[in-house]
């Protein structure tokens, strides 16, 4: 929201028309130093037009994260005045792209909104400086922005400038005229000649500040001519002594307000009252604030105020040069009021101001965890360069604020060589820190335990972190409830790595609940992703029920494309591949890509080189599908603990060799296999491809006779389905084609709840599927999709609403896909268990509602409209 223009300012109608013309082009750079009436320009302007997006940069902001959640905070606000709009939220891993691009897409869907940015010379990020160019070079259509800074800034913005997109107001552009002086006086009934009118001009050569400063100091001054004739120089020396004479005849208890409060940011009357030592400053602030008197409201309640950034340059150079023995003590009565009201940040800053560097790391150690939880991992990083050099070699809360960042940065390495220092210095902190200190490192150590695979790791931890939490002071126990979630979320997603599923979806499902209890939305959403993925022993429409939840969840807080949604859009790309819609599942790995940005961890990495494996695999891209699984294998050797698709990665990197003629480079990597390993189903149906690449169907169907017969150990029921498979085609190149047909009918009854189509594909089993007499397959939908896929087909896995089909019910659906295959309506009706006039019935719906004549005609129009396979290619 933007207050109001202050009493006391005139019409600058020329500006403003200039500002008003300006808004034709895309971009708007108000440069100018301190003084200059950029912001009384902006608020005068913002009074006249529609909706305005006002984002005020933060005093010395070098968080891209705060910058960005403060863009898209006020777009949404200009978009929503009713104030319904969701506030988005910070998360621990910064999609930099992805945010930019959210706020880009909101931009053009509210329409016609101005984007203004005070201040931006505080905005003290190289990354979000050259984030804001890409925004500002591709706003949509119809969005203007306006940016205020007292310096240039390198944004890149030449290309707008040449193209006429790019207007510029300079400090001449916004030095006062003589007539507006004369109005400026008028309008504060200061009577002065008009000699002293061009005087006063001329000597502060229409510098706003400076007729502010003197307007204020002229207003009941005995002798007006006189003040005026008695101050001349440069526009700093102008300023120093407007200023003192403004600070001058300000009462006693105004100076002593502006003096001790001069070194906070922002200002309310409780903490004016602490810092001055007397009640009643509020009622202060907000009668200089009304008499314009550089106090400026900061929210529409007026309970926040901060001083014109000039005044308070001022202030505080007076507050060290007269009262230098009150500074420190100043600076810790803020910091204490700071960390009693949870804004530890400030609190942080202030007891490093004062000296006070052992509360620093403190406060720093305490709520490090918070603060990266709350995406400010680069204030901490801002804070820990703030102590003096070496500090943290002896200090172990330093060392554990130094993990953290470290930790959500990726840098896992640099983590563990700090917590080994906190680890080595707890026993010299007091008694009453050491509990906390192990609390947090073994937080710490558990999430470096995570990400680098370490089921051993993870359970060392885990045990520690989740012991009862009662009896301990009540914000320990909060504290420790958000690392219970966390730690809950890890211990969920190592055991999904780690095939124990049913103990990954408790201990999920536990952490998410635990986590919206505290008012942690990253945590529960980073819960439910993994549980999508924990959910592979499920059907496919609860897996993917579970990962849209997480990410309808995630889209509620502003997070489209975070690292923590990767497990969920892994897993959707997955199901459509498997179901064989690899369209689908090309979209959902470009969003898995697009979500990791620059995270490297093993772990995700490893899933995503097999999705995309799948996916070649599915389309005959053999070459690109054996790149893939080599990849994922080689990251696999990275990770500590096993993973849970390793035997997987393993069967799929050798089965590909095959299919490949490599059958010599598979089988010297057999003989490296370890026993456990090599005696999965997965390697099993592997030796199998291999032996049928080779020639030898025989050695094929003992290889897989013990998948067929669950003796070998297997990742899923997908793996047995394979095995039916190498095994009918085994059957079919012995000869025994009954053999081979009951095989195919097995891998299709066990393939039908889910329409898993993938297997069929990997397997090169079409002519297998094609030799199957169509009446004696109680599958012929399913088999008429395989085939479709086969060749080249892309299926549509999604569930079709009856609105988006003509309304067709689901029974009809059902019908439907029978009707490209060769079945007789009582054949269709046996397969549905339904009676022939049902079928008759069903069929006259569809012709009806796809406007078809026949058979043929409905087929085709329903493979128009998606509801079908696109038949085979030819």
């Amino acid at each position: 929201m933007v207050a109001p223009a202050t009493t006391g300012l005139i019409d600058r109608e020329d500006l403003l028309a200039a500002l008003d013309r300006a808004a034709a082009s895309k971009v708007t750079v108000i440069s100018a130093p301190a003084g200059s009436g950029k912001t009384s320009l902006l608020r005068a302007w913002a009074d006249r037009r529609g909706s305005l997006a006002v984002v005020q940069v933060n005093r010395d902001e070098h968080d891209a994260q705060a910058f960005w959640v403060a863009v898209l905070g006020a777009v949404r606000r200009a978009a929503a005045p009713t104030g319904r709009a969701e506030p988005p939220v910070a998360t621990p891993e910064f999609n930099a792209r992805a945010m930019v691009d959210r706020v880009c897409s909101e931009l053009a869907d509210a329409g016609g909104v101005t984007l203004v940015i005070d201040d931006l010379h505080e905005l003290n990020s190289p990354e979000a400086l050259a984030q804001l160019s890409g925004l500002l070079t591709t706003l949509p259509p119809g969005v203007h922005a306006i940016l205020a800074t007292r310096r240039d800034l390198r944004l890149g913005l030449h290309r707008l400038r040449l193209a006429g997109e790019l207007a510029e107001v300079r400090a001449a552009d916004l030095r006062f005229t003589e007539p507006e002086t004369r109005r400026l006086l008028d309008a504060a009934g200061i009577r002065l000649s008009e000699a002293g009118i061009a005087d006063l001009q001329q000597r502060t050569e229409g510098w706003a500040a400076g007729l502010r400063l003197a307007v204020i100091s002229l207003l009941g001054h005995p002798d007006p001519e006189r003040f005026v004739a008695a101050f001349s120089g440069t526009d700093r020396t102008v300023a120093e002594y407007l200023l003192a004479e403004m600070l001058e005849r300000q009462s006693y208890e105004v100076q002593r307000l502006l003096l001790r409060t001069s070194l906070l940011d922002r200002v309310n009357g409780e903490l004016a009252d602490l810092l001055t030592g007397r009640p009643g400053n509020e009622r202060i602030l907000l009668n200089l604030e009304e008499a314009n008197a550089f106090v400026v409201s900061l929210d529409p309640d007026r309970t926040w105020f901060r001083y014109h950034h000039l005044v308070g340059d001022f202030l505080r150079l007076e507050l060290r040069r007269t009262l230098p023995e009150e500074v420190p003590t100043l600076h810790r009565r803020a910091a204490g009021w700071f960390s009693e009201h949870g804004r530890v940040v400030d609190a942080i800053q202030h007891s490093q101001a004062a000296g006070d560097w052992s509360t620093a790391a403190r406060l720093l150690a305490d709520h490090s965890f918070g603060l990266t939880l709350d995406g400010q991992a680069q204030t901490i990083q801002a804070l820990l360069e703030a102590f003096p050099p070496d500090a943290w070699t002896d200090s172990s809360e330093l060392a554990v604020a130094h993990a953290t960042i470290d930790v959500a940065l990726g840098r896992l390495d640099k983590a563990a060589g700090y917590l080994t220092v906190a680890e080595a210095h707890i026993e010299t902190t007091p008694p009453d820190r050491r509990r906390r200190l192990r609390v947090a490192v073994a937080s710490l150590k558990l999430s470096l335990a995570r990400r680098r695979g370490s089921v051993a790791g993870v359970l060392e931890q885990v045990e520690f972190l989740t012991s009862p939490v009662t009896g301990q002071p009540e914000e320990d126990i909060g504290r420790d409830s958000d690392l219970r979630a966390v730690a809950l979320m890890n211990l969920g997603t190592i055991e999904a790595w780690s095939l124990a599923t049913p103990d990954a979806e408790r201990h999920l499902l536990e952490g998410a609940a635990l986590a919206r209890e505290n008012g942690r939305p990253y945590i529960e959403v980073a819960c439910l992703a993994q549980l999508g993925f924990a959910s592979k022993i499920r059907s496919f429409a609860t897996t993917r029920r579970r990962c849209q939840e997480a990410l309808a969840l995630a889209e509620r807080y502003g997070w489209g494309a975070e690292t923590i949604l990767a497990p969920a859009l892994l897993t959707l790309a997955g199901v459509a591949t498997w179901m064989g819609d690899f369209d689908d599942g090309e979209r959902w790995l470009q969003h898995t890509a697009q979500a990791l940005g620059s995270d490297t961890g093993p772990g995700i990495s490893l899933l995503l080189h097999i999705g995309t494996g799948m996916v070649r695999s599915g389309r005959g891209r053999l070459p690109e599908a054996l790149e893939e699984f080599g990849a994922a294998e080689r990251l696999r050797s990275q990770l500590v603990g096993s993973h849970a698709l390793a035997s997987q990665v393993t069967g799929w990197l050798l089965a590909t060799q095959a299919r490949l003629g490599l059958t010599g480079e598979a089988r010297a990597a057999l003989t490296t296999l370890d026993d456990e390993r090599a005696s999965s189903g997965e390697v099993r149906n592997a030796r199998a491809a291999i032996s049928l690449a080779d020639g030898d169907p025989a050695a094929a169907l003992a290889v897989v006779r013990d998948v067929i017969e669950g003796r070998a150990p297997v990742t899923g029921y997908i793996t047995i389905v394979e095995a039916h498979l190498l095994g009918g085609r085994a059957h079919r190149q012995l000869g025994n084609q009954r053999a081979a047909n009951q095989a195919a009918e097995s891998a299709l009854s066990l393939a039908e709840p889910d329409r898993v189509v993938l297997p069929f594909v990997m397997t090169g089993a079409a002519e297998l599927l094609e030799s199957l007499p169509r009446h004696e397959t109680a599958h012929a939908a399913l088999l008429r999709d395989i085939l479709d896929a086969a060749h080249g087909a892309s299926l549509p896995a999604e569930d079709h609403p009856s609105s988006a089909v003509d309304g067709l019910s689901p029974t009809e659906l059902k019908v439907l896909r029978y009707l490209p295959t060769n079945l007789s309506r009582p054949e269709i009706a046996g397969e549905l268990s339904v009676s022939v006039n049902t079928v008759n019935t069903h069929v006259r719906n569809i012709y009806a509602k796809l406007q078809a004549r026949d058979r043929s005609a409905a087929v085709e129009r329903a493979r128009q409209l998606g509801l079908l396979g696109a038949g085979r290619a030819r």
